[in-house]
């Protein structure tokens, strides 16, 4: 009964595993891809000291996305896509941390939601490890 238990066990993770890394490669392309379409939407964000290359910034950060967006969905390269994603997740969390020193006015949203997006970040970074392998 035990082996059974695991076995459904480890069936149900591999499922949500799958399903959850199709989430986020869908959600890091169409963000990224969101970049190109409505960069000021991002460059708001920018804190005021990297304010001379925002643009550069954003598009940066939208071509990584889409990347290890796709790159996620390969099984050889889901590594280097986790990694990838972690480091861009890094590499952006200033602007979220811009975002709620502001209260949410850099982006004209609430103060609530300036800084729920704090935490957000470490569930992605935490989701991107979980997809490494």
């Amino acid at each position: 009964m035990t082996d059974m238990t695991e076995n459904m066990s480890i069936s149900f993770q591999n499922r949500v595993k799958k399903i959850t890394r199709f989430l986020m490669s869908f959600f890091y392309i169409t963000v990224g891809v969101n970049h190109f379409l409505n960069p000021e939407w991002f460059t708001q964000i920018i804190p005021p000291v990297l304010a001379k290359i925002d643009l550069e910034l954003v598009y940066l950060s939208g071509v990584c996305e889409i990347l290890f967006g796709v790159l996620l969905l390969i099984k050889k390269t889901r590594n280097i896509a986790a990694w990838g994603l972690i480091a861009t997740l890094a590499a952006v969390f200033p602007a979220n941390i811009y975002l709620a020193q502001t209260n949410g006015f850099a982006m004209d949203t609430t103060p609530a939601i300036a800084w729920y997006r704090l935490p957000f970040q470490s569930l992605f970074i935490v989701l991107a490890y979980w997809h490494r392998k």
